[in-house]
């Protein structure tokens, strides 16, 4: 672009060198314009290019403002070049127009396709091509690429031109390899080697498995994330003091890897010195705040236990009706002794009430939903804690890519108003995969659900599986606010079939099942449910002669009276305990859950059967170790002189290193040396598990168990040839070795075990693949 200057310079000096006295300042000269020419437009309107210009006919124009009406021009991104001639007393614009896109394409992307591209692209077909979009959109693609790993991305912008001033804009991308971490390493660690730091940091080093691993592909945004981990780590650790004091990526000539060093001042290692809690303020006693403390003198430094004390110290202020209670840490360096003497502190905080909750961003999910999570409503006192614990509530609804709760002051300092915003994000699922197990051999599973049917928050699921031995089918649906309430309404349909699984009779079960469930305490909630099923057992066969096979066959006569197909129809409730509601010991958890089932309302079965499972998991001995221990009982007890059936007793898979039904009580006298199952059982289990010493992106863990227990007990125990069957409690146990593998399809699980005490007709599992099931 260019001015044409020589009339405005003529003019200029034609001003000065005329008659004014030096001393006195010669007039700014001005132009005076009776008439504009457009020349060159095509598309463009000339009343347009006008506007742009904004200069008046028959007013003075000095040069600076010719000058800033050809840049405004320019700015337009209209035109290719401008030209602004002052001819006399016309005023020329000029102006060359920048062709129209025929068409946006692009070459040599094969990682991300041209439907994303083409969302990233803000130049379009028959649009006027600007070069300076055309660099921006570039710049966008090949940060997309870089957001990948491929930080050697490179995007140019080309033009073809084509007839009537159009052209074909191209972007060539030449893609590059993806970008790894090639090494991660620390300066100043003393306490802790390198390879435990790396196993922090969310980024990983580059290894064998690069190709499947992408976290340690290289991204700026994750390093301060790995900041804030390393952190966290080293003062969980002790180190009160620990800095990050920098982090140094370094690319590699070939643009194809980083080297990652962090510069950290470990600092001291600190131990808790004396513990106090006080109270300041008048007729609050600090004797039952001090009695939540869970910080020991003589421990390490760790923020978590001073977090989990104070936890449990504002849910004893809510319990006694105290609003308004700060709970605040105080800490004393002991430098000499490396300890550090903590006060908790009860101090009156301000009063500050919740004016409004307002919620931006759900448009599928009702704002109802995302309320409910909330223990505030307008109006209450301000609870920062409960407002951090409700903004976790609605992140673990799984409803949401990203949930932010945050505060600003209302209409009043005394006020608050609590801002919600989500960004929603699919919630339902359809499912087709395959399974493996030992017994059970290949299966194929198809499913459907929905976590927020039509954005209520509900639950709908429909699942299909088969595998060698069974079939089933299921349809359940659940509301968990049912009659706004903390109150969740479920209700199922089954259909499942066994054939031959492990055994030489079928069954079969169809039915349906409905249940209330509601909380009795901050970590414990009751369900009374109602259940109504048809249970069958076929083709069992009596013993006879097979003539062809010249041999005996037939199941027991146990099984043979059991034959046919029975209602049964049940009322019951479950009582479940879990600490983890809470989340006031984060580092152990127990869980407890006791359900007894009356049949007898109606149907053919008169029976109480009763199940009580517990269990505890913690990893307070090591953080990376998890101790876990099991146990399970349960009773059946048949009334009005029933016997149980084979399916209304406990049978399966309940000590590991056992195959499905291979414990209980046995025909050993009948051909098909049937299992029976049993109206009781129990079993312990214990088990602890560790890493291998691997890059815990491998996502590789092993572990160690044990399992002891036993099935037993038939109201009839005529078994073939008049033989009583054994249906002692005999204890069988099984050691075993573990492999745990986070997989994208699922944590799997393999388990090598061996029987160490068993029956003679035991029948034992050495291998198993399953899927890991969580505590």
């Amino acid at each position: 672009m260019k001015l044409k200057r020589s009339t405005c310079a003529v003019a200029l000096i034609a001003g000065l060198a005329g008659t004014v006295p030096a001393t006195v300042p010669a007039p700014a000269w001005a132009y005076v314009f009776t008439q504009v020419r457009i020349e060159g437009n095509q598309r463009i309107e000339p009343e347009t290019i006008l506007s742009f210009a904004n200069i008046t006919r028959g007013t003075d124009v000095s040069a600076g403002e010719v000058n800033d009406a050809l840049q405004r021009i320019q700015n337009s991104g209209l035109f290719e070049t401008v030209e602004v001639i002052p001819q006399g007393n016309t005023l020329v614009i000029r102006v060359r127009e920048w062709p129209t896109i025929n068409q946006v394409s692009f070459e040599g992307n094969r990682r991300i396709k041209d439907e994303q591209l083409d969302e990233i692209a803000q130049s379009e077909p028959r649009r006027v091509y600007s070069p300076r979009q055309a660099e921006r959109d570039a710049s966008n693609m090949a940060q997309a690429y870089s957001s990948q790993g491929r930080l050697a991305a490179r995007v140019t912008p080309k033009i073809i031109p084509r007839d009537g001033n159009r052209v074909d804009l191209v972007f060539e991308i030449r893609e590059g390899d993806v970008t790894e971490v090639e090494r991660i390493g620390f300066t100043g660690n003393r306490a802790f080697s390198d390879r435990r730091l790396r196993n922090v940091l969310e980024t990983k080093q580059a290894g064998l498995l690069r190709t499947f691993i992408q976290s340690d592909t290289y991204d700026p945004q994750r390093l301060a994330l790995d900041e804030r981990l390393l952190t966290e780590f080293y003062r969980s650790q002790g180190f009160a003091d620990f800095q990050v004091q920098g982090v140094a990526p370094e690319l590699a000539r070939e643009r194809d890897a980083y080297f990652v060093t962090y510069a950290i001042q470990e600092g001291p290692r600190y131990r808790f010195g004396q513990i106090n809690t006080i109270s300041e303020i008048p007729g609050v006693d600090a004797a039952p705040f001090h009695a939540q403390n869970t910080v020991r003198t003589g421990s390490y430094y760790t923020p978590e236990t001073i977090d989990v004390t104070i936890r449990r110290m504002e849910t004893i202020a809510l319990q006694q009706g105290l609003d308004f209670v700060n709970i605040e840490p105080r800490v004393t360096r002991n430098m000499r002794r490396q300890t550090l003497d903590l006060t908790f502190a009860l101090t009156r905080g301000q009063r500050v009430f919740v004016e409004r909750i307002d919620i931006e961003g759900n448009t599928t999910t009702l704002d109802e939903v995302i309320r409910r999570q909330f223990g505030t409503v307008e109006g209450d006192p301000f609870n920062p804690r409960e407002i951090r614990n409700s903004a976790e509530r609605i992140r673990a609804l799984g409803y949401f890519a990203d949930a932010q709760v945050e505060t600003r002051e209302g209409s009043t300092p005394q006020q608050v108003i609590v801002d919600v915003n989500v960004e929603e994000q699919p919630t339902g699922s359809l499912e087709f995969g395959a399974s493996y197990g030992a017994n059970s051999g290949v299966g194929i599973n198809i499913g459907l659900s929905e976590r927020n049917f039509l954005g209520r928050g509900q639950e709908l699921a429909a699942s299909i599986s088969t595998t060698e031995g069974s079939r089933a089918g299921s349809i359940t649906f659940a509301e968990p606010f049912f009659l706004t309430r903390d109150l969740r309404f479920s209700f199922s349909t089954w259909y499942r079939e066994t054939e031959r699984d492990n055994s030489k009779y079928n069954t079969r079960s169809v039915g349906i099942s409905t249940g209330l469930e509601f909380p009795v305490s901050r970590s414990a909630r009751l369900d009374v449910h109602y259940k109504l099923s048809k249970d069958t057992l076929f083709d069992v066969d009596p013993i006879q002669y097979d003539a062809e096979r010249q041999e005996w066959a037939g199941s027991s006569p146990i099984l043979v009276e059991e034959e046919g197909g029975l209602w049964t129809s049940a009322l019951g409730y479950s009582y479940s305990y879990d600490s983890r509601r809470v989340g006031l010991n984060p580092r152990t958890a127990t869980k407890l859950r006791f359900t007894q089932d009356f049949a007898g309302f109606g149907g053919d079965v008169k029976s109480v059967t009763s199940v009580l499972t517990a269990g505890v998991e913690s990893t307070a001995w090591r953080p990376n170790v998890t101790l876990r221990g099991e146990f399970e009982a349960g009773a059946v007890h048949m009334l009005d002189d029933q016997d149980s059936r084979v399916i209304d007793r406990f049978n399966g898979q309940k000590v590991r290193g056992f195959e499905v039904n291979g414990i209980g009580p046995r025909d050993n006298e009948a051909p098909n040396e049937d299992a029976l199952g049993g109206n009781y059982y129990w079993v312990a289990r214990g088990e602890v598990q560790f890493p291998l010493g691997l890059p815990e992106e491998y996502g590789l863990t092993g572990g160690l168990f044990a399992d002891v227990g036993s099935i037993w007990g038939l109201n009839n125990t005529s078994g073939a040839n008049g033989v009583e069957v054994d249906d002692d409690m005999h204890v069988r146990a099984a050691v075993g070795v573990s492999l745990f593998w986070t997989t994208p399809i699922g944590p799997l699980r393999m388990n090598l075990s061996k029987a160490v005490q068993k029956e003679d007709y035991d029948e034992t599992q050495s291998f198993d693949l399953t899927l890991s099931t969580r505590f």
